[in-house]
């Protein structure tokens, strides 16, 4: 099949991508990829990154391996040509690396990659090797067929993203900008999923999700310093208390409700199909998003900031009160709000704690209009007529934080049409993470045709 030109191409139900992407997708799984957060102790990104690169030079790929300024830490582009290569180029992004997981933890073993009960599982199967198989999939199929899609399309998959990209994204737009060049939009992970809600008139809709917006994200470490001493004397002044107190503060406080555009028509679009009513001054405003199921853990976090202490570090002996204690805590800024969520942070922990930011990411935002937006809205609407897209923002971060750096506009779109019953918020990081093999199949299918209508 040859296809140049917007607009062109009907789409077989049963491609060649659609028949290997589950494969593709197991044997991604079953690449241990897991990042620590440690140069020395993440592993993995090499080998799969060098896999990728021969599954497409296997097909006619020229391919670039690069290793984002660390050994091993693997990243491979290919680009294919376009009918309008004067059009600006659309990057397709995902990552190799994945979250560590404890195999004792699991019901099967989280590299297994198995293919079980309608679902493939492993630590990746939904954060990203999922979208990374499906694109794959994809861009063998072209290669294999002849396709030309209407622009250049960049496949870029990359390391690190697991750790903010310092090792990956972040640094390939610092340092091989030119990796990027002509781009002018991208789409990555997490959007393109669907929320299924229930009708007034007793039917259903699914809402596919895509992502318009991600929360600033931010590291930030605390550290509080007193006098040493004995732990048998009176100590006024102690370096555990003083953070503790700042700690316990900072983790209760609720920050102000912000309603930035995405969430906004997010809302209106979902109180518009299900005749619910989102009032966002309302003080209830968590529990009428509790209506939502699930996902209300995601939409919620978009409100408000929020900055959650994760860990805790004082002391070496237990008769010694330490000089230091530190923590580090998880905040995620919503569009706009960095300056007065500093100020707010330095309010709540006092003048007697010093804080740091050991990684700071800018928060994104883009507007739900364009070409790009009403390709989406076609492959969804081609491959499920009673489907819509929404916009939303994401409560974590993605690599798109990199790449809008360079002026590039960016989406989370990787599309699943899920089981209403499927708890999929909880599957990113957790145990038995797991994605379905028709939706695996049907995303394919809608990521093909969005390609050749971009």
């Amino acid at each position: 099949m040859s296809v140049t030109g917007e607009g062109s191409g009907q789409i077989s139900s049963r491609s060649r991508a659609v028949d290997e992407v589950v494969e593709l997708v197991s044997t991604l799984i079953r690449f241990d990829t897991s990042n620590t957060g440690e140069l020395a102790t993440t592993k993995g990104e090499r080998e799969c990154a060098e896999w990728v690169a021969e599954q497409l030079q296997e097909v006619g790929y020229t391919t670039e391996y690069v290793e984002s300024g660390a050994p091993g830490r693997g990243n491979v582009f290919a680009r294919l040509k376009g009918a309008d290569s004067e059009r600006g180029a659309l990057l397709m992004h995902g990552h190799l690396d994945v979250v560590p997981a404890e195999a004792s933890d699991w019901s099967v073993h989280p590299f297994s990659g198995a293919v079980r009960d309608g679902y493939v599982w492993g630590r990746g199967a939904i954060d990203m090797k999922d979208m990374v198989g499906m694109t794959l999939a994809i861009a063998r199929q072209f290669k294999i067929e002849g396709t030309v899609p209407p622009r250049d399309i960049v496949f870029a998959f990359l390391a690190d993203e697991e750790n903010g990209g310092k090792w990956g994204s972040q640094w390939l737009v610092d340092n091989r900008p030119d990796l990027f060049d002509g781009v002018t939009e991208a789409v990555g992970e997490v959007g393109g999923f669907s929320l299924t809600v229930p009708r007034p008139d007793g039917t259903e809709r699914r809402l596919y999700l895509v992502e318009t917006a991600e929360k600033g994200l931010g590291w930030m470490r605390l550290r509080a310093k007193a006098r040493a001493g004995h732990g048998s004397f009176l100590h006024e002044d102690n370096a555990v208390t003083i953070l503790a107190a700042a700690v316990a503060r900072l983790g209760k406080h609720t920050f102000p409700l912000v309603l930035s555009d995405s969430v906004a028509e997010f809302l209106a679009a979902v109180a518009e199909e299900t005749g619910l009513e989102f009032d966002p001054h309302s003080p209830d405003i968590e529990g009428q998003l509790a209506k939502l199921g699930t996902i209300s853990r995601i939409i919620g976090a978009t409100l408000r900031d929020t900055a959650n202490p994760t860990m805790l570090q004082a002391g070496y002996k237990a008769n010694v009160i330490p000089q230091t204690a530190e923590a580090v805590v998880d905040c995620r800024v919503v569009p706009g709000r960095q300056e007065a969520f500093e100020r707010e942070v330095d309010e709540l922990i006092g003048p007697d704690v010093e804080r740091e930011w050991i990684t700071k990411l800018d928060s994104y935002e883009t507007t739900f209009d364009g070409h790009l937006v009403d390709a989406m809205n076609a492959a969804i609407l081609a491959n499920d007529p009673q489907g819509r897209t929404v916009p939303y923002m994401l409560s974590g971060g993605t690599d798109a934080k990199a790449f809008a750096r360079l002026g590039i506009r960016c989406f989370g779109f990787a599309p699943l049409q899920l089981p209403p019953d499927l708890d999929f918020s909880a599957l990113f990081h957790g145990v038995d993470e797991r994605v379905p093999v028709d939706a695996l199949e049907f995303g394919t299918r809608v990521l093909e045709h969005f390609l050749l209508n971009s």
